[in-house]
């Protein structure tokens, strides 16, 4: 198995009295795309800005790439932007990017190449002062792109921008992801991170509350809803059932939880065994919404 892109082990960082990460790990494997949910202040940018070298971390570890090169190195395969974008307002998108190659010594014929992932090719002669919100965040990201990076990093990346221009943004994420770039992305939407990431690190108060697949974290936690003609036989049955958490009763349906996975085909024998027939049986997942509720209110 390859080396992970990134490794990070026991990260700590405090500000004063204010423990802002809290011993967080997380390993970043070559073609996912992994988003670090949370609310505001629970430390995904502070995470972030220690990895790419602008915050010093209190204690704990980092490495890219299995740790074969010094970061100032290994941050030159990396593209990021956790900043609002900054460009020339008078300088056309194209020479602004031709100015961030120059810099870093990269071939002009990126430009072009760039523009047109992040669907700016058609305004590349526009100045950069004409660009709405949507459009700047486009450019950053094309940007970032310029050296081909290994991974790329992206703080709220869809941050104050109207409905239309974060579905661009989602979109621009996922055609990046599908060429084979590794994407992390830090985000306090749940609904961003189901759609664009494959795994997940919640964060609450520095403190990681889950890690792992999206498919993970939805499909871990389900349960079922049934319906019977007699509704106490049903639920005196479940009651008895030796994995049950707990039943609710809403409209009409039993809500019935267990401590470890059932399938409902078992369940179903479980129930005629005791000549309960049920007209009802459905199978709910929590979306990653209502896990995210669960795990930020224990």
């Amino acid at each position: 198995m390859e080396s992970p892109i990134l490794t990070i082990r026991n990260l700590k960082k405090n500000y004063g009295k204010i423990q802002a990460v809290k011993d967080v790990s997380l390993e970043i494997h070559k073609g996912n795309v992994y988003g670090i949910l949370g609310p505001n202040g629970s430390g995904k940018s502070t995470t972030l800005g220690i990895v790419l070298n602008v915050v010093n971390k209190t204690s704990g570890e980092y490495s890219w790439f299995g740790g074969q090169m010094q970061t100032h190195e290994a941050l030159k395969k990396v593209g990021a932007i956790i900043e609002r974008p900054n460009f020339y307002p008078y300088m056309t998108a194209k020479e602004n990017l031709e100015l961030v190659c120059k810099i870093k010594g990269i071939n002009y014929s990126k430009v072009n190449e760039k523009l047109e992932i992040v669907g700016l090719i058609e305004r590349k002669d526009s100045k950069f002062k004409t660009f709405s919100l949507g459009m700047k965040q486009r450019l950053a990201i094309a940007s970032a792109l310029l050296n081909d990076p290994e991974i790329l990093i992206l703080d709220e990346p869809t941050n104050g921008l109207d409905p239309q221009g974060i579905h661009q943004i989602r979109d621009i994420i996922r055609l990046i992801a599908s060429q084979g770039t590794t994407i992390l992305l830090a985000s306090h939407l749940l609904d961003e991170v189901e759609k664009v990431c494959s795994h997940v690190l919640v964060l609450r108060l520095g403190e990681i509350l889950y890690n792992g697949t999206v498919n993970g974290m939805i499909a871990h936690d389900g349960y079922f809803e049934l319906q019977a003609a007699d509704m106490a036989k049903l639920t005196e049955a479940l009651e008895h059932h030796p994995d049950l958490e707990k039943t609710i009763l809403t409209e009409g349906k039993v809500n019935a939880h267990f401590k470890n996975h059932t399938d409902a085909a078992a369940l179903n024998k479980y129930l005629m065994e005791r000549h309960i027939y049920l007209n009802h049986l459905v199978l709910k997942k929590l979306s990653l919404e209502e896990q995210f509720l669960t795990l930020t209110n224990k």
